[in-house]
């Protein structure tokens, strides 16, 4: 049985984790209807629906003690903590919510509405499908190409493969992507832990391209905790 949560040390005032194949939730965490997009909520009041946050792939709160959080099998979860601000977010970012900097209009928005500072922020990058899992066609090369990312950074081709699955051809690497567009937004480097977690290699993860699109999800929540006072 994988039961335990894969819980994530962002420093005090904060609890964040990402759930594995058999964990139960601790507690409700809020979660969207994710569409691959690139939108993000503020979260405003406890409670709020699936319903209600239809189209929402990332989420944003100042609300102590309400968890919010994002449902990956592959992709990429992000979460997000400006301690100064006390100010929270997690971020579902596939390829195609990577392409689109999904991660980066979340910081934009907490700078905005919150005066956040991306040089306050702490950042995890959770499981996700690693790079030498994650083969691609031509045509998603070029859309991180043409998106402006270093391909020196986060590409590579395999060669013609030896047949096994995913070997051989073109791959992308997800956490490196991820953390770049956090660094470029001004997030400190050692301020970004990325655990490396291959989803599809480690079976106490939900994979979608190992197990198919009706698998489970694996849940990434975060969480402001209210100090508890003597």
């Amino acid at each position: 049985m994988f039961s335990d949560l894969l819980t994530y040390d962002m420093g005090p005032g904060v609890d964040a984790f990402s759930s594995r194949r058999n964990s139960e939730l601790p507690y409700p965490v809020i979660q969207g209807h994710q569409v691959h997009g690139c939108k993000v909520a503020v979260i405003e009041r406890p409670g709020m629906t699936r319903e209600e946050l239809e189209g929402f792939d990332a989420f944003v709160t100042c609300l102590p003690e309400v968890a919010i959080g994002v449902r990956t099998a592959d992709c990429v979860p992000v979460l997000l903590y400006d301690p100064v601000r006390r100010v929270v977010a997690a971020v579902h970012s596939g390829w195609k919510g990577t392409v689109s900097r999904i991660s980066q209009r979340t910081i934009d928005l907490m700078e905005r509405q919150f005066r956040c500072s991306a040089g306050h922020m702490h950042a995890v990058i959770g499981p996700a499908i690693g790079p030498d899992s994650f083969q691609v066609g031509e045509e998603v090369v070029a859309r991180f190409s043409d998106s402006g990312f270093p391909m020196e950074r986060i590409w590579s081709f395999h060669g013609r493969g030896d047949g096994t699955p995913m070997s051989g051809g073109h791959h992308i690497d997800l956490f490196g992507s991820n953390r770049w567009l956090l660094e470029e937004a001004g997030v400190p480097p050692g301020n970004i832990q990325v655990f490396g977690i291959d989803t599809y290699t480690d079976e106490s993860f939900f994979s979608a391209r190992r197990e198919g699109v009706q698998c489970g999800r694996n849940i990434n929540s975060i969480k402001l905790i209210v100090p508890h006072l003597p």
